[in-house]
């Protein structure tokens, strides 16, 4: 792409100020002129003054969505740079008619699955609570649970999935798998029992989700699934929000349907500050930072120069799939 006149990048949702310093940005200098955002912008009118003058809009995941309605209002965009393999927020078709090229990045799951671990025992063992115990003054408040030999539920065994399988059987648990598409050969290679999805709900003490999300899997948590959980069982999802029923979530929380349950993805993030989500007991939340590592953003960013740099030159990028 010729231009005589640097290329207009802007970096978004940089909640963490640390873009610029997580890759080498030098092979663009003098052909772009990169502004970067910390903040995030709910608000669409806002949103589409601030993003008009850009040529390329360098997305961190699902952060902030590239509607239908948002891109027609960019007349300037040439080119998504998002990060990780896909990014469901993106419109691909309406990029695509407006010929908008939307390129992906490499990813690191390592950082999703040690948070799912992360989460799994601080509930289990009451982390929080028992720290900010320790800072009021006292001592020893509650009485944690084991893993070993616990039975834990995945709903869904992929690339994610299969890891969180492996750890599992370290901590001497027994594995239950399910997904629309498993097979009893891929569950046994995992070392995990292929059932049905209300055998694993019924029968699990942990559950979490590892799904790609999908017009299929949007929604497949819900009330059903929380009603046949034993009141003693825990609830987990690292993967994405809109795959658990919120307000079935909610409901099984405050009546005590479930033992608890720890959240890392949102139907709407940022967390809005009135979401019954930031005060329910036997909650344990955190704000999308699975995947946000030093190392997953050396990664993203140094494949988001390398997508800009060759589309500049008129050389192949990691073009987006469309999603499922």
């Amino acid at each position: 792409m010729q231009n005589d006149e640097p290329v207009q990048v802007a970096i978004l949702d940089d909640y963490q100020g640390v873009a610029l310093q997580s890759a080498d940005w030098s092979p663009l200098k003098g052909d772009a002129e990169i502004t970067v955002f910390r903040d995030h912008l709910t608000d669409s009118a806002a949103l589409v003054e601030r993003l008009k003058p850009f040529d390329v809009l360098c997305v961190m995941r699902e952060r902030t969505p590239l509607t239908r309605e948002l891109l027609e209002q960019l007349p300037n965009l040439k080119l998504i740079a998002s990060t990780g393999f896909r990014n469901a927020s993106i419109d691909l078709a309406a990029a695509n008619q407006r010929s908008i090229t939307v390129c992906n990045t490499g990813y690191s799951a390592h950082g999703a699955i040690e948070m799912t671990w992360a989460l799994i025992l601080a509930m289990l063992r009451n982390v929080p609570a028992e720290f900010a115990s320790v800072q009021r003054g006292q001592w020893q408040t509650s009485i944690g649970g084991d893993l070993q030999g616990k039975i834990i539920g995945l709903v869904g065994l992929g690339n994610i999935g299969a890891r969180i399988a492996q750890i599992a059987h370290a901590f001497g648990m027994n594995v239950l798998a399910w997904s629309q598409n498993l097979t009893h050969e891929s569950a046994e290679k995992q070392g995990a029992l292929l059932v049905s999805k209300e055998e694993l709900f019924t029968a699990a003490d942990i559950v979490t989700v590892h799904l790609v999300l999908s017009p299929r899997t949007t929604g497949i948590v819900g009330a059903a699934e929380f009603g046949l959980m034993k009141p003693t069982a825990y609830f987990v999802n690292t993967s994405r929000g809109p795959l658990v029923d919120e307000n079935a979530l909610i409901h099984a929380l405050e009546s005590r349907a479930i033992a608890g349950a720890a959240l890392d993805v949102y139907e709407i993030e940022p967390l809005p500050a009135s979401h019954p989500y930031r005060s329910l007991e036997r909650l344990l939340v955190t704000p999308h930072i699975g995947f946000v590592t030093e190392e997953t953003y050396k990664i993203f960013y140094r494949d988001t120069v390398e997508n800009i740099a060759a589309w500049l030159k008129g050389t192949p990028v990691r073009v987006s799939a469309p999603q499922e």
